[in-house]
């Protein structure tokens, strides 16, 4: 990879998006390990600190207040060397990533990773429909700048080794850069 930030402070922050399913979570995880940076399930932090307006009985999940988030993040995001994990990439002010990475999974791998996460038909097939007109990529170049926007494929485990690998190869490049 080749990706530069003009002026970075401190430790860079990365978002790692995708449509459910594509491994987001799992990268960000080794990722975080592996660099020493900090991971942050957006998911999770909803569910565990009330960011949100209440339950999705329709797509079995928390509706997210995008300004609670937001809100909770700021200081976390401000200090760097974070990797931040989250389906969407819109409502994250622009500022605090210096890398958006976009997880792709082909459709039926997709399919079977989450019908194996026990998700209902209609969950399935949105999510799938998602992927497939690339919504999220779309978001992401929508919301940040053309030269720290990728994609990476994320269909197998060597794939997902692969990308580790190179996210946190990038990031120990910065750190020699500073």
């Amino acid at each position: 990879f080749v990706w530069q930030k003009a002026l970075m402070s401190q430790r860079p922050n990365i978002l790692i998006c995708g449509t459910p399913g594509t491994g987001k979570t799992t990268t960000a995880e080794a990722v975080a390990q592996q660099a020493g940076y900090n991971h942050i399930n957006v998911g999770q932090w909803v569910a565990e600190k009330g960011l949100h307006s209440g339950w999705d009985e329709e797509f079995n999940c928390w509706t997210i207040d995008e300004d609670k988030v937001c809100d909770a993040m700021e200081d976390v995001m401000a200090e760097g060397g974070n990797i931040v994990d989250h389906h969407g990439c819109e409502f994250f002010p622009e500022r605090w990533f210096d890398l958006v990475l976009v997880l792709q999974a082909d459709n039926t791998v997709l399919y079977n990773r989450l019908e194996k996460r026990g998700y209902n038909a209609h969950k399935i097939q949105e999510n799938v429909e998602c992927e497939i007109m690339m919504v999220i990529l779309e978001e992401a170049r929508e919301n940040y700048k053309e030269n720290i926007v990728r994609t990476l494929p994320s269909n197998t485990v060597e794939q997902l080794e692969a990308n580790v690998t190179q996210i946190v190869t990038w990031i120990r490049e910065q750190a020699r850069m500073q």
